[in-house]
């Protein structure tokens, strides 16, 4: 979601002249998009405003000037200790408040500017439309939020206090953009929410419609070839959404689904609302609906109370599941959230133990998913030139990197190919005459 909302941002400035460019030395305009799901995250933006510092006094010696803001959720949970503790920032704005970026750049070149608030309007309705070159600039793959904010107060997650309550986007301006995506020459689109199949917006009329209908919606746009959601919620995995793997051939075989512990004493400290069985009863209808489909995930180890034995219960879930990649940290307190206020705090070493343990599980998963795949033949998305001379780079249905010798000719089509060689982050194939 932070890269769809940067892209906006990159939207917004062209609107008055700003161009994008990959030189710091050369910006007069430097926006940091940050994060704040892990205290990692939120630390480095500190460090990271310490090296823009220096080139913004190396641009001030030539007489130049650099305005520099902090966008996004850390800036709306911590936006006034950002102002306190690096006096570089001339601007400070939240996730919900990047429209107003116009009026808020000439504010700052003369004030120093904080904006966190939760306007009544709706973004979405402010933003412009992407300019055609930008959008052939990102590539053949996009990003649409189409849902924004969290209602479900996991005892974890700073989220709903920094995205706010969630926000579904009208389908009609979803596929709009989706249209303009296609025109421009995207052939993929990954639907983003915090919630994604949470989504709950209004069709023709204000007629309500689900993830699912707005999936079968997209897939009749001409030229879209492929469509994939994340992040999705066990809670909210409905049964026309399990039945739209079945049905939808664009819609692709692989999902994100997170669960973060395998333990129910955990789960319910987490205030997940749903039990592991739940969760493993979702993936048994989602492969009963689609035999083909792989599942990606989420977990948090040494989370406030997590016993030897409910790690274990997470271990044994991971196992059962057979995941094709996932996601895992180590639990990290965020201010203001209940999960930082528990007693119970599982010291560093112990966390940074199991986080190994189960990174290891997964990586072999990952690993074994890969060579899985050695001999198959399938459709891969070619979109960039690849390191190696004569070489391309594309993506499979299960989002897995997939490198070969081709002509660059065939950037920009889905092309089938055999894979003959597997490493755990990528896949070598050959093209099928």
């Amino acid at each position: 979601m932070n890269v769809y909302d940067s892209n906006r941002m990159v939207d917004i400035l062209s609107e008055d002249g700003y161009e994008n460019t990959d030189k710091l030395e050369q910006a007069d305009i430097i926006l940091l998009n940050t994060c704040h799901i892990r205290e990692k995250a939120s630390e480095k933006i500190f460090s990271e405003l310490g090296r823009l510092r220096e080139i913004s006094k190396e641009r001030k010696n030539k007489g130049l000037n650099t305005l520099i803001g902090v966008a996004g959720c850390v800036a709306q949970a911590e936006g006034e200790e950002i102002m306190a503790r690096a006096p570089i920032v001339d601007l400070i704005f939240g996730p919900q408040t990047y429209h107003k970026l116009p009026q808020l750049i000439k504010r700052a070149k003369g004030e120093r500017v904080i904006d966190i608030d939760f306007p009544p309007e709706d973004k979405f309705d402010y933003l412009p439309a992407a300019k055609p070159n930008n959008i052939v600039a990102r590539g053949l793959t996009s990003f649409l939020t189409v849902q924004e904010g969290c209602d479900k107060f996991c005892s974890f997650c700073v989220v709903p206090y920094t995205r706010g309550s969630e926000v579904s986007r009208p389908a009609e301006k979803i596929i709009a953009e989706a249209k303009l995506l296609v025109s421009n020459g995207v052939k993929e689109i990954t639907l983003l929410g915090q919630n994604v199949n949470a989504y709950n917006g209004t069709i023709r009329g204000g007629k309500r419609i689900n993830l699912a209908q707005l999936l079968f919606e997209l897939a009749k746009i001409d030229g879209l070839e492929r469509l994939r959601y994340t992040t999705s919620h066990p809670n909210d995995m409905s049964d026309d959404l399990i039945g739209a793997h079945k049905d939808i051939d664009k819609l692709m075989p692989y999902l994100h689904l997170p669960i973060q512990s395998g333990s129910n004493k955990i789960l319910k400290k987490m205030n997940r609302k749903h039990t592991k069985e739940q969760y493993l009863q979702i993936i048994e209808r989602l492969r009963k609906a689609r035999s083909d489909i792989a599942i990606s995930g989420d977990f948090i180890v040494g989370f406030p109370g997590e016993s030897e034995e409910d790690f274990t219960d997470t271990l044994e879930l991971i196992k059962q599941v057979n995941y094709a990649s996932a996601f895992s940290f180590k639990y990290s307190p965020r201010p203001g959230t209940p999960g930082a206020q528990m007693k119970e705090q599982v010291p560093e070493k112990l966390r940074a133990e199991r986080l190994s343990k189960l990174q290891a599980i997964l990586n072999e998963q990952q690993l074994n998913f890969n060579r899985a795949m050695i001999g198959k033949i399938m459709p891969i998305l070619f979109d960039k030139i690849g390191k190696e001379k004569g070489q391309i780079g594309g993506r499979s249905p299960y989002l897995q990197a997939v490198h070969l010798e081709a002509p660059k000719e065939l950037i920009g089509t889905i092309g089938e190919v055999k894979i003959i060689a597997a490493e755990k982050n990528s896949l070598k194939a050959e093209l099928v005459k």
